[in-house]
């Protein structure tokens, strides 16, 4: 099974809001959503935490993506602007430190038009149980 496989198939949170994982390569990630009526919060906008779940999914992957078991430890999202009905939302994660314990990442949430939503940042732990998959995709 793949990373990609793996994360898709057992992060059923992100599962159950859509979210899905389309690309997993050494380094980076992407996570795509499309917001239905059942993201939007109160004023009628994505529910930020939908946009974070696609975020962490993304994140997950690249910290993963070493083969080590790595959870977040500290993650902290900056909403820049609204997500709207029907918008087809990317979360591009880009790992800029891959350290041995405590590796930190870059997440950019964008919509269709390539309009920056939110900015995440996300450092994880890296454990000592192995995380096992045949290949990132």
């Amino acid at each position: 099974m793949t990373l990609l496989e793996k994360l898709n198939q057992a992060d059923h949170f992100a599962e159950y809001i859509g979210a899905q994982l389309v690309e997993v390569r050494e380094g980076y990630a992407r996570a795509e959503l499309t917001v239905e009526d059942r993201h939007l919060n109160g004023a009628g906008v994505c529910q930020g935490g939908v946009m974070f779940t696609l975020a962490d999914l993304a994140f997950a992957a690249v910290a993963n993506s070493h083969g080590i078991l790595s959870v977040g430890v500290q993650n902290s999202i900056s909403y820049i602007k609204s997500a709207q009905l029907g918008d087809r939302l990317s979360a591009e994660c880009f790992e800029q430190v891959n350290h041995h314990k405590l590796p930190y990442c870059d997440v950019r949430i964008t919509n269709q038009r390539g309009e920056v939503l939110a900015c995440v940042t996300g450092l994880a732990y890296r454990t000592h149980q192995p995380y096992e998959f045949n290949s990132l995709m």
